[in-house]
């Protein structure tokens, strides 16, 4: 296939909504500084979170441009090696909170980052890219061998599943993004072309170890019991308070720095609840337009994925539209109440910076891999 002019929506779409964060984090960051000098005796600086969140914005765009520039051919052979690195990383930071050590940066029972100085890496991160790699090149490799439905494809396949879902769920206590690594592995099964009784076989076993890291975790099933209205706790205080922030809001929202719940009463206002925050600061037609956004964002994606003739690099796109989907659709609705709350960031728009850099990452690479899509959708070309 030759290359062609790549999807620029899926640029704007990024920049607008990196922006876009960048101009909120802008208006409650000052809030957010007051609340922890006043709580723990910090000193930090009234524009703090808005400079570090311009500097995660710069990087991640710069990211961005090396993804799209960097041809996938070259980003494919160090595939296997991202994979390693992520569950490698994942295991040292397990063995440095076993041992105490102040490089694992653990918050709320939960050690999900390495602490390194003033800087902080979440190693879930790079598993997520590294497993979207590493998959795309092993299904369509054995596609092509025709060994998909084969234990040669399923071994490496559970192995490398289990182990991610294992890191992340069980040992870092992060049920939010094992949600994003299952959409991540059952949206690339599916396009992969294993025999559907296969892929709802891994779909049974992936709800039933969900059930059971839910139940066998306390906090986890406080969750679903607040949720279910049978229990008070934290968690009920805060999408209360999320609620509260959105229903304030209106349809026009209060304005820029005008926010009352990002002053204190929303716990991570510019984290997890930032679009609890924007509900109250832009109002209903501001959140449509940012929701409006993410779908475009991610029809685009869609389309993409849709119309690569090329397996892998369909699977690769997929695994991105999956990853992106997860997290968008699981902050949004945990925020609104639809589903129990779960600690998972709004892509571009969270402040941080691990997240961010490879969610630009992701899609820098996904805009490179649109300059290869075909005349006709995938359907299409496999029925002639």
């Amino acid at each position: 296939m030759r290359k062609h002019k790549s999807d620029r929506w899926i640029g704007v779409l990024t920049i607008a909504l990196l922006v876009v964060g960048l101009v909120v984090i802008y208006a409650i960051g000052p809030m957010r500084v007051n609340v922890l000098n006043a709580a723990y005796g910090s000193n930090y600086g009234e524009n703090y979170f808005f400079i570090h969140q311009l500097i995660n914005v710069i990087l991640s765009l710069a990211v961005f441009v090396v993804a799209f520039k960097m041809p996938y051919k070259t980003i494919r052979k160090f595939s296997k090696l991202i994979m390693l690195l992520g569950l490698v990383a994942s295991a040292v930071l397990a063995v440095l909170a076993m041992v105490g050590s102040g490089m694992a940066k653990c918050e709320l029972g939960a050690c999900r980052w390495f602490s390194l100085g003033s800087l902080s890496f979440q190693p879930a991160e790079l598993l997520k890219i590294g497993l979207v790699l590493y998959l795309a090149g092993l299904m369509a490799e054995r596609k092509k061998e025709g060994r998909i439905n084969t234990m040669d494809f399923f071994w490496p396949f559970a192995v490398i599943s289990g182990l991610s879902l294992l890191f992340v769920v069980v040992v870092q206590k992060d049920l939010g993004t094992g949600v994003s690594l299952v959409a991540i592995i059952l949206a690339m099964l599916w396009m992969s072309g294993v025999k559907w009784q296969y892929f709802w076989l891994t779909v049974v076993v992936a709800g039933v170890l969900g059930v059971v890291s839910i139940i066998s975790s306390p906090h986890r099933m406080e969750r679903i019991m607040t949720y279910s209205g049978e229990e008070n706790s934290d968690d009920n205080y805060h999408i209360e308070n999320a609620m509260i922030a959105i229903g304030t809001g209106g349809l026009f929202g209060v304005g820029i720095g005008n926010s009352v719940q990002a002053t204190g009463y929303l716990p991570e206002s510019i984290n997890d609840s930032v679009f609890a925050v924007m509900g109250e600061t832009f109002g209903f037609a501001g959140l449509t337009v940012i929701v409006v956004g993410f779908a475009a964002l991610l029809m685009r994606l869609l389309k993409t994925a849709n119309y690569l003739e090329d397996d892998e690099e369909a699977l690769v796109v997929v695994g991105i539209f999956a990853w992106m989907m997860a997290h968008i659709g699981v902050n949004i609705m945990a925020m609104t109440d639809i589903i129990p709350l779960t600690g998972i960031t709004l892509p571009l728009l969270s402040y941080g910076g691990t997240s961010m850099l490879f969610t630009a990452a992701a899609l820098g690479l996904a805009m490179q891999l649109s300059c290869y899509t075909g005349r006709e959708p995938r359907e299409e070309r496999s029925e002639s």
